[in-house]
């Protein structure tokens, strides 16, 4: 036998067995379940869903180990802490994940021990997880997403209180400075008991406005970005918040096998129902990044006005 095969031989059987770990995720507790290579429990319970109690709990664990969980609103920080504590952490798909372990019966206990076999089996549905510095970023991105949904509320707001009471407006100006200004103290319409409730609304917007700029001011100028926003500006129509949007919520694009699946990732495509030779088109699956589809579709809506090139293509598309 060569000395190549007889050193693997060697390596593979010196090698301790792996154990597989399932966690169930609550937000304030943790159900775990922790299965050695032949798919037997080597043990389970439940912890606080704390970083000190996390931390007393893997000290505790046989090495080496491999981890996985479904992904949740507090999956982040948890996979962030336990990243540097197993050979590898995984996190899964829900809805895949559902369809894989449905059952009758259903309990945190059953969950975990589920999310365990998948990983033991290499069946987990895993989904794509951005670096820790990216999350960050993208995180402070949302942020500035909802300032923009209540600043737009209160400037509906705005109109609503004024048409409740009959007061005649320029809708194209009512959200300049200016004109605000000059509609509250000439326009004789406007009744008494609105004006602390306009004013309250017009300094929320002009506060949100504010706010918006400082958080894209701050992505902008992020060492981390600022080479890949700068290449991505150079594509026509591509403004500073949809190359925030495609950096951030995409992340790495290798993750991607195809174009069609970068396009079904940004919700841009039907869903598709195929059965024998029929072939049917259904409306846009819920299942696509919200943030990036948004995004798209509004800059696609902006750029022929930006653009001579995307406006001969959109004018081509039209007809």
């Amino acid at each position: 036998m060569p000395d190549s095969a007889m050193r693997l031989i060697q390596r593979t059987t010196s090698e301790a067995p792996m154990y597989y770990i399932g966690l169930d995720i609550h937000k304030k507790t943790i159900s775990y379940c922790v299965k050695d290579a032949s798919g037997q429990i080597h043990r389970k319970g439940k912890i606080g869903s704390t970083r000190c109690e996390l931390d007393s709990w893997i000290k505790t664990l046989p090495q080496p180990r491999m981890i996985a969980m479904e992904a949740t609103i507090f999956t982040g920080w948890i996979y962030d802490h336990l990243l540097p504590h197993a050979e590898k952490v995984k996190v899964a798909n829900p809805l895949m994940l559902r369809a894989i372990a449905a059952a009758k019966r259903k309990n945190d206990r059953i969950d975990s021990n589920k999310i365990a076999d998948c990983l033991h089996c290499d069946f987990l549905p895993e989904c794509y997880m951005a670096s820790t510095e990216i999350r960050d970023r993208r995180r402070t991105l949302r942020y500035r997403n909802l300032v923009l949904k209540q600043m737009t509320q209160m400037k509906n707001r705005i109109s609503g209180l004024l048409m409740e009471t009959g007061v005649s407006y320029n809708k194209q100006r009512l959200h300049k400075l200016g004109y605000f200004i000059e509609l509250m103290s000439c326009n004789e319409e406007v009744n008494e008991s609105i004006r602390p409730l306009l004013k309250l609304s017009r300094e929320t917007v002009v506060r949100s406005q504010r706010l918006d700029y400082a958080l894209i001011h701050s992505l902008e100028r992020d060492p981390l970005l600022a080479e890949r926003l700068k290449r991505l500006r150079t594509i026509s129509g591509v403004g500073p918040i949809t190359a925030l949007t495609w950096a951030l919520e995409i992340g790495d694009v290798s993750r991607f096998q195809s174009v069609k699946q970068a396009v079904s990732y940004c919700g841009l495509c039907s869903a598709e129902r195929s059965s024998a030779d029929k072939l049917v088109r259904m409306p846009i699956s819920k299942q696509r990044n919200k943030h990036m589809q948004q995004v798209l579709v509004e800059a696609a809506k902006l750029a022929p006005r930006y653009s001579h090139e995307l406006a001969l293509v959109y004018e081509r598309e039209r007809l």
